[in-house]
């Protein structure tokens, strides 16, 4: 079969942007999403000089994807920037529907219109991107907390649909990756926070955002066929339960 056609949301920077890479030197098609044409035209000439794929930008919204604009995927990669840190208490009513628009209800859509062509072809591959803060809640992470653990469970439940036809559906869930997410979430945290988060991790570093595409890339990948309805955590080894 020739090369695969992967979509992959937040293209434009950060895991979204190293996972679009990956995945493009493993020979797909790759069409990355975002909100801004500027951001996303110049993320997409950087990934075609740097790797030399049919690499297209499609400006859109991951909270309200328009469904009618989104091309065939083989490999959908279902990743968006967290929602505004906050204490579950604390987080306003508006604030909780937009998180749960952008992290569960516009991702559940996208997958439910890629699934069904997905079985007909037997063969495709969904990935969504979450967090470890799920398993090791942080307080100040409330909303990605709750609908990230609600992305889990939908994952869990959309992978039982089509793996009889080649069909897999997985998360991965990052720890602290040196993002400008995480730069920010850090800043607003109180004293030497980055020092104690590193301590947190066995490696004693942050990971790198091409080390959450890579396991992204082998999930899309044919030699992962067996691997469903699981939780790739890449962490370093900082979550403590398993």
């Amino acid at each position: 079969m020739g090369s695969r056609t992967a979509l992959v949301g937040g293209g434009a920077t950060g895991i979204g942007h190293a996972t679009a890479r990956a995945l493009a030197l493993a020979g797909h098609r790759v069409v990355i999403t975002g909100r801004r044409a500027d951001v996303l035209d110049a993320a997409a000439a950087t990934l075609r000089e740097d790797t030399g794929a049919d690499v297209t930008a499609l400006v859109g919204d991951l909270s309200e994807p328009d469904l009618g604009s989104v091309p065939d995927a083989d490999v959908l990669v279902l990743n968006a920037g967290g929602p505004p840190p906050g204490r579950i208490l604390d987080v306003p009513d508006d604030a909780w529907r937009a998180a749960a628009d952008l992290l569960l209800f516009g991702p559940l859509r996208l997958a439910g219109h890629a699934l069904p062509r997905m079985a007909e072809q037997c063969f495709g591959r969904v990935v969504f991107v979450t967090s470890t803060a799920v398993r090791q809640p942080q307080p100040d992470l409330a909303t990605s907390v709750v609908l990230r653990s609600a992305v889990h469970a939908a994952a869990k439940l959309l992978s039982l649909e089509h793996a009889d036809r080649g069909v897999t559906v997985n998360c991965v869930a990052p720890g602290a990756t040196d993002t400008e997410r995480r730069r920010e979430i850090l800043a607003r945290r109180a004293g030497d926070a980055e020092q104690r988060d590193l301590e947190a991790i066995p490696g004693g570093r942050a990971g790198r955002p091409e080390e959450i595409g890579a396991a992204v890339a082998f999930l899309a990948s044919a030699a992962a066929s067996y691997v469903n309805g699981t939780v790739l955590t890449v962490d370093g080894g900082r979550t403590e339960t398993i």
